[in-house]
């Protein structure tokens, strides 16, 4: 599309809006932006220096005239202004898509799934830094706007640079013709019940990610996922497969005598990886896969994996005192990653939970409690959560007083894990804020 002299409008300011409208601003294109919050000081200003109307979320917007609309990922699709805008046929994309229409060919590598993305994504973007140094970049969902990506390295005039890219499901429901080398759905589990609208949305919304594939593509088919089978089978893949398990050994990239095999060549010894949770060496295969099938060698990929110690917020070690473990897991914001933590410990676990209500169902993750010797509820949903789970939680309403409540409760031995289940925001900005709180108050015990 050519976006000079057209009429844009970007709902949603925050980092990713603020890229797309520096990169559409560099496009020629006329903008304006809906948002509901008031811009600070520093960002009306620039906005304004460029000519952006700034306007509110009143259905009145809706109903000017627009050629594209650039959504942040932030403005779920089921709101009356999205499905506005939907029944007037007004194109709406996000700024991945923008990012990508506008770029050179470039080597994407597009991770998704319910859990382990940012462990997946930082870890591929490692091996991709030692492969091919500057020609690699991180960004997405992890941090970092395409957009902002394309304006840094000059990726409109240049080819050829490897993207490691983490796509949420909000960022996959408006592509056009995004179209990724190599592509992944990690997992499917319940989460985005109240921005989707229904769980089969949300899944099918995963299925994006490989929309545009074609033969010369590769999608990583995780054969472990009863609900990957399902949507891939009701959404079929146009491009080539290779399968990977941790449970059998009849798939392209499996476990074998100790080693990670990646088309029967033993790649990886599974003790280099120092990230705790069988789900970290699944995460692991899914980026040594990809990594072989980009030409990395074997060689470099042992020494990048073992100087590998994860990401902040997902399993993150804070420290111990008088004997006591404490683990900062704030990305656990939906019941399948506290699952996926919990099953990380054997015993001993104080955990914490509760956060914003996005109505999660806690069936399933009572099943998976034999390590927790005691939940402590905290926020909007701490209560309920909590309570949900087991029949004598302690309930309080701020994080603080979660964690003091955990160290009198802990012995020497226990592990203190705060892995929520559900998203921060009804105290906090996003999961960053709250888990850099976390490891305040632990690190000021």
């Amino acid at each position: 599309m050519e976006y000079t002299n057209k009429n844009v409008l970007v709902i949603g300011l925050a980092r990713s809006g603020m890229a797309a409208i520096r990169l559409l601003h560099r496009l020629g294109a006329g903008i304006t932006l809906s948002e509901r919050k008031e811009p600070n000081k520093e960002e009306r200003e620039y906005l304004e220096s460029i000519g952006v109307e700034i306007v509110d979320q009143e259905m009145s917007v809706f109903e000017r005239d627009f050629d594209l609309v650039v959504k942040n990922p932030g403005v779920p699709p089921v709101s009356p202004i999205v499905k506005r805008l939907e029944e007037r046929k007004i194109p709406i994309i996000t700024e991945i898509e923008l990012a990508y229409q506008v770029c050179k060919p470039q080597h994407y590598i597009a991770i998704t799934g319910t859990n382990g993305k940012t462990t997946t994504t930082s870890l591929m973007y490692e091996l991709l830094k030692t492969a091919y140094g500057d020609k690699a970049h991180v960004g997405g969902n992890i941090g970092t706007p395409l957009c902002e990506l394309v304006m840094e390295y000059n990726l409109m005039e240049e080819e050829g640079h490897y993207i490691s890219l983490e796509i949420s499901n909000h960022q996959l429901v408006d592509i056009d013709t995004f179209r990724p080398e190599i592509a992944v759905i990690i997992n499917l589990t319940p989460d985005h019940l109240e921005t989707m609208g229904s769980l089969d949305a949300y899944y099918r919304s995963k299925t994006e990610v490989y929309r545009n594939m074609k033969d010369g593509d590769v999608f990583l088919y995780n054969a472990d996922d009863p609900i990957v089978k399902e949507y891939t089978e009701k959404y079929p893949i146009h491009c080539q497969i290779r399968t990977f398990s941790l449970k059998t050994q009849d798939t392209d990239s499996f476990l074998k005598d100790g080693y990670i095999y990646v088309n029967g060549e033993a790649v990886l010894p599974v003790n280099k990886i120092s990230l705790v949770g069988k789900h970290n060496i699944q995460n692991v295969m899914i980026a040594v896969t990809a990594a072989r099938l980009l030409g990395i060698s074997n060689e470099d990929i042992v020494r990048t994996i073992e100087a590998f110690k994860g990401v902040e917020h997902r399993i993150e070690f804070v420290r111990e005192r008088n004997g006591v473990r404490y683990y900062n897991d704030s990305k656990g914001t939906n019941t399948d990653a506290t699952i996926t933590a919990l099953d990380s410990f054997e015993k001993g676990v104080i955990l914490l939970v509760g956060g914003y209500e996005k109505g999660l169902d806690m069936t399933e993750m009572r099943k998976h409690l034999r390590c927790v010797k005691k939940i402590i509820g905290f926020g909007q949903s701490g209560r309920r959560i909590a309570s949900d789970l087991c029949d004598d939680p302690i309930i309080v309403t701020t994080l603080d007083e979660a964690v003091h409540e955990a160290e009198k409760v802990a012995v020497p031995g226990d592990t203190v894990l705060l892995s929520p289940t559900t998203s921060s925001f009804d105290q906090y900005s996003g999961y960053e804020e709250r888990g850099r709180h976390f490891k305040e108050i632990v690190n000021a015990l």
